[in-house]
């Protein structure tokens, strides 16, 4: 009886777990084209679009840090790594979708129609940073982590119920987000629903100051859409093309009536987990952090689009420098907008003041007025 075999071999089966995923890629570490079928489908004018949205949001990322060093913004989590992520997959969705963004996902919300000045005025906490345009299809981002994949879900339900052609809600969360009871309750209930929702996980390693590694034993983060009953994928993160390119897949396959997809993302943070007192010093080496810095997604596009002399580094420094005057009347906007009272602040508490929330306006507005 010792040497009887079991009916199932659950080493095998752990053994097989994620094997059937490996990362999608277009151009690679060193610039090199890996499907040409896919760049064929590109002019370099395109591309070289696809590259200034990168370094947009590099210029965006060095100026916001620069204005939280200097006290002129508050919450902030940086995003430089994260643009061909970012960049890549925000691209290949259409204004009319409904974005939920999380606290690293500013430069999306931007792109997707937010006034820059508006998303400074949310880092500061200013009460017009939550107040959209008409016409922008987003929720503001979401501090709570995972929660974002829940609101996507009912969104997606809407329009699902709504028969609204053409649409699909959007969401992004961190490697950290996959252990969150939200993540799987959002993509289980899209899933039941066949919702058209298209998550998107960002994997840049670390929960904070916390690695993949221990997060989770699952061998990929992509898998854990299987268990919902929903597509996933993984794609090269710093590869612009790569991520474009799959999530316009994802985006056509939801608004077929398939339902959600799921894509998980290999990039890596360059910076802080957030600029209110993580050091990541602490906790990565440079050994760990150097091969991701030379695989930087800036790098590998300019290099490309150098090498097809559709791109300089003179055209660079000029458009840097077009972005940065832009960012400055942004931040110029910001500063001039109305001081926010504090009466102003319980004002906003609740739709109809409660008599000691009242009581308060009233004692504020009486020293205000002096």
């Amino acid at each position: 009886m010792d040497n009887e075999q079991p009916i199932v071999d659950f080493s095998a089966i752990h053994d097989a777990l994620g094997k059937n995923f490996e990362p999608v890629q277009v151009i690679d570490g060193q610039a090199k084209v890996v499907k040409p079928e896919i760049v064929a489908k590109y002019t370099n004018d395109q591309l070289v679009e696809f590259l200034k949205l990168m370094i947009w949001e590099r210029t965006l990322h060095q100026r916001s840090n620069a204005l939280t060093r200097q006290g002129r913004l508050g919450f902030y989590a940086p995003t430089e790594g994260q643009e061909a992520s970012e960049m890549g997959s925000n691209s290949a969705m259409k204004s009319t979708d409904v974005l939920m963004p999380a606290y690293r996902d500013i430069p999306q919300l931007i792109q997707h129609g937010l006034p820059v000045y508006k998303a400074f005025l949310w880092s500061r906490g200013h009460v017009l940073g939550n107040e959209y345009p008409e016409d922008l299809h987003a929720m503001p981002p979401q501090i709570i982590i995972g929660a974002q994949y829940v609101q996507a879900a009912g969104v997606a339900l809407g329009i699902k119920k709504n028969k609204t052609a053409d649409k699909v809600a959007y969401t992004y969360t961190g490697d950290g987000g996959t252990s969150q009871g939200d993540f799987y309750e959002g993509m289980n209930f899209a899933g039941a629903f066949q919702a058209p929702a298209v998550f998107i996980v960002q994997n840049n390693g670390y929960a904070i100051s916390v690695p993949r590694r221990k997060q989770t034993n699952a061998r990929t983060l992509a898998q854990k859409a299987v268990a919902a009953g929903i597509p996933s994928i993984q794609v090269d993160g710093m590869d612009f093309l790569a991520v474009h390119e799959v999530t316009k897949a994802a985006r056509d396959y939801a608004i077929a009536g398939n339902g959600p997809v799921m894509i998980e993302t290999l990039t890596y943070r360059f910076g802080p987990h957030t600029n209110a007192g993580d050091d990541p010093k602490r906790y990565r080496t440079k050994d760990e952090e150097q091969p991701w810095f030379d695989n930087d997604p800036l790098i590998r596009y300019r290099k490309y689009l150098t090498e097809q002399g559709a791109w300089s580094e003179a055209q660079e420094d000029d458009y840097v420098e077009q972005v940065k005057a832009d960012i400055k009347a942004a931040v110029k906007q910001a500063d001039d907008a109305p001081k926010q009272k504090i009466t102003e602040f319980l004002s906003n508490v609740f739709e109809e003041q409660p008599q000691n929330i009242q009581q308060q306006i009233t004692a504020y507005q009486a020293k205000e007025s002096k």
